[in-house]
């Protein structure tokens, strides 16, 4: 089986030349359409009703926008350096019949790190893309294009370069901020409010491999997309976004900036159909913050969450898999202030519903320290209302502790056997209470169940005893969520019964 990745779309740092670029390949439909053979019988004395088609819809024309907006795209030079290894027995090339390879040094410093190696400083360079938002030089691009320059350089459309200051990066959300020493530069206009639709036309501008002011158009395809490795809605697209195209912009065809092209979802590190923009509106609050204090800040709530599944849906008797499902909260934090317990659900965030779990934090992260929120949530199979207020994301998080409890063995339904932690078991965990699972076997343990876990609760309720646990279990049909502590971490576990 393949990996599938993210890739990043900034061109690789230590290309040499001009790699993969070749002709289109031009498909021809034929417009033709063989006629099945029907018997002269079967024909009918009067004609069929013609059939009514859909109306017609005409492609758009982007030249205007692209006339008009091009200049204010700009291609992003980076100069940096990066670690790699290097063998002091060994110089480069000697007896090497590859040494003149111009690829050579490019696959060698991929190879990894040999025994004898060290580790040196070694230059790189990247290529990106960016947009001019303010007449006297302020750009917009991606964090990663911009991450460890030590120079930036970025060139107008007129050929004119200029040397680049990063006002600030935010990697969390992948935008930087860019300012060029120029007056009366083009600009693009931001796209305002978020009315962009799915299906709505989009398009492009950006240097991918290096190729400047390069349009490419699309759809959008989702919005709101959760990535695994960020905490921005994402707007997915089919536009044809390569590496180089990192920084960018996606035009609406109003001629709006409506997002940052940033990611691709990719088996070879090229186009596969899938791109994904960093929403303006996200774009530009980061921006405000970097221009007006040099840095910025994101709050959180203070909770680990985990995604609910049908399992969970039916052990919460909850109609639909949705929402958030809380496994841990900080102890001291926004959340732990709030009232908010392990095993609730939280299913909307000032009246924006939270469907899948990812939908949290891409919600909570671009919020204000400070900010009241209101929450509902669904505890114990009824919904529930709570107002928290947002700490600071940069604050250190506390671990937060499980309820207290008493003595006991026996073998469970789930196919546990349990007992009570030791009171040197406590205090060497840190767990103030629960039930250590000795044997896992039967439901649980084909769940994922494993010796040495500590259950902490069963559909949301503490468990400190073994007939708490059978109680819990015997009033469930389908399925119990099996709170479970296992180092460090405490996740969600749906046992399916019966």
């Amino acid at each position: 089986m393949s990996t599938t990745t993210l890739k990043r779309a900034a061109v690789a740092v230590a290309v040499l030349g001009v790699i993969g670029v070749g002709g289109a390949v031009a498909v021809k439909q034929s417009a033709a359409v063989a006629a099945a053979t029907v018997p002269v019988a079967a024909v009918a004395t009067s004609a069929a009703p013609a059939p009514v088609g859909a109306p017609a819809i005409s492609l758009p024309d982007f030249s205007s926008i692209v006339t008009q907006n091009g200049p204010a795209v700009v291609n992003i030079n980076v100069t940096g350096s990066t670690k790699t290894a290097f063998d002091p027995d060994a110089q480069q090339g000697r007896n090497d019949p590859y040494a003149d390879d111009p690829f050579y040094e490019f696959f060698r410093r991929f190879q990894g790190q040999q025994r004898g190696q060290q580790r040196q400083q070694a230059p790189t360079h990247g290529l990106g893309s960016g947009f001019i938002i303010s007449p006297d030089g302020i750009i917009l691009t991606n964090a990663h294009v911009v991450r460890d320059a030590s120079e930036v350089v970025v060139k107008l459309t007129d050929r004119r370069e200029f040397r680049a200051k990063v006002l600030g990066s935010d990697p969390q959300s992948d935008v930087a901020v860019l300012k060029i020493d120029a007056k009366n530069l083009p600009v693009v206009p931001l796209a305002k409010g978020n009315d962009l639709k799915v299906g709505e036309w989009v398009l492009a501008i950006g240097s991918p491999y290096g190729l400047d002011n390069t349009v490419t158009a699309g759809v959008v395809s989702a919005k709101g997309r959760s990535l695994p490795d960020g905490n921005v809605p994402f707007i997915q697209t089919d536009v044809a976004v390569n590496p180089g195209n990192s920084g960018g912009p996606l035009f609406n065809t109003r001629g709006e900036v409506v997002g940052i092209n940033s990611q691709i979802y990719s088996q070879t590190g090229g186009y596969q159909g899938l791109s994904f923009a960093i929403p303006i509106d996200v774009a530009n609050k980061i921006k405000n913050q970097i221009v007006s204090t040099g840095k910025v800040v994101h709050a959180k709530l203070g909770v680990t969450v985990q995604e609910v599944n049908q399992g969970f849906a039916d052990s919460f008797n909850l109609a639909t898999p949705e929402g958030a499902l809380i496994s841990n909260v900080e102890s001291g934090g926004p959340a732990d202030k709030a009232g908010l317990k392990a095993g609730d659900v939280i299913r909307a965030l000032n009246g924006q519903k939270i469907i899948s779990s990812a939908d949290l934090p891409s919600v909570v992260g671009l919020s204000t320290p400070g900010d009241k929120i209101a929450l509902e949530i669904w505890r114990q199979g009824k919904p529930l209302q709570v107002t928290a207020t947002l700490g600071n994301a940069a604050d250190k998080t506390a671990k937060a502790d499980a309820p207290a409890g008493d003595p006991a063995t026996a073998k469970m339904r789930l196919g546990l056997s349990l007992r009570p932690l030791e009171p040197a078991e406590r205090r060497d965990s840190g767990i103030a209470g629960g039930l250590l699972i000795q044997d896992a076997g039967g439901a649980a343990a084909d769940a994922g169940v494993q010796p040495g876990d500590v259950l902490l609760s069963v559909n949301g309720r503490p468990v400190n005893s073994v007939d708490q646990v059978r109680e819990v279990v015997g009033k469930s049909s389908k399925s119990v969520a099996l709170l479970i502590q296992r180092g460090d971490d405490k996740i969600f576990i749906p046992v399916r019964l019966g």
